[in-house]
């Protein structure tokens, strides 16, 4: 349901509806708050559909392993009640050499409860969908990940939640500020809320810029792109897994902080100057209508200029081509995806005004922790309240 400008007061507004703020949303609700949220567009547009629909659960380690598996069983269950796609298919790591093949060899001899499961580079074939190049040796199955579609999966959400009787969404509403008194200021009025969480993700410096800079949140653009999924013999393949590579395994925690990644990072810094030169990470995955999600480059600046590098985007596509034993790959759409960044911290959870509370993913992580996050700051808000 959407609300008017009349609506009774609320127990929580939240400021944003994307994936962070649809989950934090989710969550109050859950806990029987009155929720409003407040979108700038009519639709979510930012991070949370520019992504891989990625729920890289396996990857993380510490805290963000713990807030990922809450996550995950979030996604599958908000999934179903919601009825967008997701898939608990799994995540595949591709190693292409002994380098890499180390890395995942530590990281499975480190994790005691399971979820990383080496496989040889015949079964990494079968569950690539057969096109595969000559230089794997193998590879790790990520038992824990989880994905959805990105560009259905909020809206899916969002959708679902305007149904819920303890929440109203109103879109094309921008926030302006708290009030003096605890409520909150919009383009369409005054808000009355008991407490606000404020979710605009890389923005956050437009409404609190001297917490933006306390915290060191900047932009990190990426390229990306939307490709055809090449022909396996006469059908296009099907590719069940999140697919992650060399590159992946420099950036996810898990990863990187096993004493072999050392060595592949030298190992790549050799003989891939292009995929180090422009931050890759080298990964694919497949929406439910076949076409691949490519990507992606990253670089961090306070301010994100809007041009695509064309070089970037051919290193991204030769070397996902070469992965996947494809000639050439076919692209429907590329574009420019912005997250928030800071070398602090993966995320951000910051009082900025009385009543008012932000919470930014800074780390690219924002579809693996979201409803993990969001569960951990609604019940750390609503115990502080008593």
């Amino acid at each position: 349901m959407t609300s008017s400008p009349a609506s009774p007061g609320y127990d929580l507004l939240v400021v944003g509806a994307g994936v962070v703020g649809l989950a934090h949303a989710a969550a109050a609700a859950e806990r029987g708050l009155r929720v409003l949220v407040i979108e700038r567009d009519s639709h979510a547009v930012g991070a949370s559909v520019r992504n891989f629909g990625h729920a890289c659960v396996t990857a993380q380690d510490g805290e963000l392993l713990d807030l990922a598996r809450v996550a995950r069983e979030r996604w599958l269950s908000l999934s179903s009640a919601a009825g967008f796609w997701s898939t608990s298919s799994g995540g595949l790591a591709v190693a292409r050499s002994a380098a890499e093949l180390a890395v995942l060899e530590e990281l499975a001899a480190t994790r005691a409860d399971g979820g990383v499961r080496l496989v040889s580079a015949g079964e990494v074939r079968e569950r690539i969908g057969g096109g595969l190049d000559s230089l794997t040796v193998g590879g790790a199955v990520l038992e824990e990940d989880v994905r959805v579609d990105p560009r259905t999966a909020v809206a899916g959400l969002a959708a679902w939640l305007e149904q819920q009787p303890l929440v109203d969404i109103r879109w094309r509403t921008a926030y302006l500020g708290p009030t003096d008194d605890g409520g909150a200021r919009t383009s369409r009025g005054v808000v009355a809320a008991a407490r606000t969480i404020v979710c605009a993700g890389h923005d956050l410096d437009y409404l609190f810029p001297e917490a933006a800079e306390e915290a060191e949140v900047k932009r990190c653009g990426l390229q990306m792109a939307l490709v055809e999924a090449p022909t396996v013999g006469s059908s296009s393949a099907r590719i069940a897994p999140a697919v992650l590579t060399g590159t992946s395994m420099l950036r996810y925690p898990a990863f990187s902080t096993t004493a072999a990644s050392v060595s592949l990072r030298a190992e790549l810094e050799r003989t891939r100057p292009d995929l180090i030169g422009i931050d890759a990470n080298v990964m694919l995955t497949q929406r439910p209508d076949g076409s691949l999600l490519i990507g992606d480059s990253h670089v961090t600046l306070a301010t994100m200029p809007p041009f695509l590098d064309e070089s970037a985007s051919m290193v991204l596509l030769e070397s996902a081509a070469a992965l996947l034993g494809a000639e050439r790959l076919v692209v429907r759409q590329r574009w420019q995806g912005i997250y928030a960044s800071s070398p602090r911290a993966p995320y951000l959870v910051a009082d900025v005004a009385p009543g008012v509370t932000a919470v930014s993913v800074t780390s690219g992580v924002g579809m693996t922790i979201s409803h993990g996050l969001a569960v951990k700051v609604v019940d750390q808000l609503m115990a502080s309240a008593v």
